[in-house]
């Protein structure tokens, strides 16, 4: 039984994902799917790309178990944010996509939806997005690859953030590497935006995602 009602859910999600990827091709939005573990960095992450994608608007849908802080400090910046609320589900569905987009009604634009802190579930739950972008922090470690195949495996590209710690904690990138090369060749890179530093790598990701609006929208 319980396989059959995750069957049938996940069949319902993949329905609306699809008018979401309509939703976003009549808006000319670039949706990234930006999930990572809590503590990866990615609303930092956002926050960077948006300052060096200076010719296109960057929005975000926002997912937290609880509060709207993420957002509220996204909005300070100046970045256009919704915030969705899952009380308790470690993953945001296609169903609550749509009304998050309602919410900044933006169009011309690449929007982030910001996965909750999870490095399992979002992995099974099709949004309508284009594309696909994992933040995994050097912290973490870098058998991560190795233990999360599904989430590596779904990636299209990956970030590996505070890339400045490497030497701190002995991170092994050639090991990283192995283990994403094992199930995805996804491309990697390495950034590091610390306090009282200059970003470093962030233009890198900017300009991957720019070339992925324009294959869509700009041909």
């Amino acid at each position: 039984m319980e396989v059959i009602i995750m069957k049938e859910l996940l069949e319902g999600n993949e329905k609306l994902a699809e008018e979401n990827r309509k939703y976003f091709a009549d808006r000319h939005i670039l949706a990234v799917n930006l999930m990572g573990a809590p503590g990866a960095g990615k609303t930092t992450l956002i926050s960077a790309i948006a300052k060096e994608l200076k010719d296109i608007p960057v929005g975000v849908i926002e997912g937290d178990i609880a509060s709207s802080i993420d957002a509220e400090n996204l909005e300070k910046q100046g970045i256009h944010s919704s915030q969705i609320n899952t009380c308790g589900e470690c993953h945001l569905d296609s169903r609550v996509i749509r009304d998050g987009a309602d919410q900044i009604d933006m169009r011309n634009a690449i929007v982030f939806v910001e996965n909750v802190g999870n490095l399992i579930c979002p992995a099974e739950f099709d949004l309508g997005e284009h594309v696909r972008l994992l933040a995994a922090s050097v912290p973490e470690g870098d058998d991560k690859p190795f233990k999360y195949v599904p989430m590596f495996s779904y990636a299209d590209a990956v970030v590996l953030t505070k890339s400045d710690l490497k030497e701190a904690v002995g991170f092994d990138r050639e090991n990283f590497i192995k283990g994403l090369h094992a199930v995805s060749q996804a491309p990697v890179f390495d950034v590091s935006l610390k306090k009282g530093t200059e970003p470093a790598g962030i233009s890198a990701v900017a300009d991957y995602l720019k070339k992925k609006y324009e294959e869509l929208y700009k041909a």
